[in-house]
């Protein structure tokens, strides 16, 4: 069951009901965002044959093909795409990069350019992908990105930002600025190219770098075809071993990752569900949030990491709705009516 919060952000609700007792336990330390990989855990070497859809290579000649097969060698390590088992809407997929390399949970330019170019593949602003960081409610650690479709625009894309206006001292080519979110319960930002590219990829990616060798959990999105990437460093977990999370908040056992930082909330309970309010919304978004002192503390000190020199701040943009999800190409009716979100 789906519906939209009645309030101007329009968060969405999703109820799931026994999502947390069905799902994969976290077998890891959640108190440091990188951490060596265990060929003893669960990793994506280990899932079923049945469960890996298909191959996903950049292309040689910059055009999207499809092959029917493609052989696999001793030295050959694919990305590929496998189902979620978990899944919490349609066409929920992972993304997991040269998967026999076994790489831990952890950002990387070259596999964070691929993801891009899988949410530009799509060709559809319905489809999003994001990442979780270890401590940030990632439950595996093997490499992989999440990704599916929602018919409506998320809270977040539709989000007031200010440009930050920002020199870079390398690779300054292919991205357009980055923003910051406001009137929006978790600080972050927004990066932003005129197409998905790889210099756009590798400012985020670098950024990211900064971040987890820092010990910040972070989560990202990259949304409207792979032009539009959100990065948000988080705190969640280091408040909840510091006691500092309500333990009303606790009870719903909703872990705050990517999707629910993004406005869709999957809700454990009915009970959360029948009474979800804006109010309600906002105050668990709350609770992942840095604070304003730190996020720019942070921010200062990952744009120094990465070349980036904060000079002045640029005015309000808003994205209407209708322009952030106008897609591209046709796109095929993937479900019938009465799946769609009721509002």
């Amino acid at each position: 069951e789906t519906k939209v919060i009645p309030g101007k952000h329009g968060f969405i609700a999703q109820l799931n009901e026994g999502r947390h007792l069905k799902k994969r336990p976290t077998e890891f330390r959640v108190d440091r965002v990188l951490q060596p990989f265990d060929q003893g855990k669960f990793n994506f070497t280990k899932v079923g044959q049945e469960e890996v859809l298909f191959r996903f290579e950049p292309s040689v000649h910059g055009k999207s093909n499809f092959s029917e097969s493609a052989s696999i060698d001793a030295n050959d390590t694919p990305n590929v795409v496998a189902i979620n088992v978990s899944p919490i809407e349609y066409g929920h997929v992972l993304l997991i990069p040269r998967v026999f390399d076994c790489i831990p949970q952890r950002i990387d330019r070259l596999s964070f350019e691929l993801a891009v170019r899988m949410a530009a593949e799509a060709g559809s602003p319905y489809f999003r992908l994001g990442y979780n960081s270890l401590g940030a409610f990632a439950t595996i650690n093997h490499l992989h990105f999440q990704a599916y479709y929602l018919s409506v625009a998320l809270p977040v894309e539709k989000a007031l930002t200010r440009r930050i206006m920002v020199a870079r001292s390398r690779d300054e080519n292919s991205w357009s600025g980055v923003s910051g979110i406001l009137d929006y319960p978790v600080r972050g930002l927004v990066f932003e190219g005129q197409s998905p590219s790889r210099g756009l990829a590798d400012v985020v990616a670098d950024a990211c770098v900064y971040l987890q060798e820092n010990t910040f959990p972070l989560m990202c999105l990259c949304s409207d075809l792979g032009r539009r990437i959100f990065l948000f460093p988080q705190c969640y977990a280091e408040k909840q071993a510091l006691g500092q999370v309500s333990q009303e908040l606790l009870d719903t056992q909703v872990n705050p990752a990517v999707w629910e930082i993004s406005g869709h909330m999957v809700l454990k309970r009915r009970k959360d569900y029948k009474d979800a309010s804006e109010e309600y919304a906002w105050r668990l978004l709350s609770e992942v949030s840095l604070s304003e002192e730190r996020f720019e503390e942070v921010k200062a000190s990952m744009f120094e990491a990465v070349g980036l020199t904060e000079y002045e701040d640029g005015g309000l943009e808003r994205v209407e709705e209708a322009a952030a999800l106008q897609p591209i190409t046709p796109m095929a009716v993937h479900f019938p009516e009465s799946c769609l979100v009721l509002q």
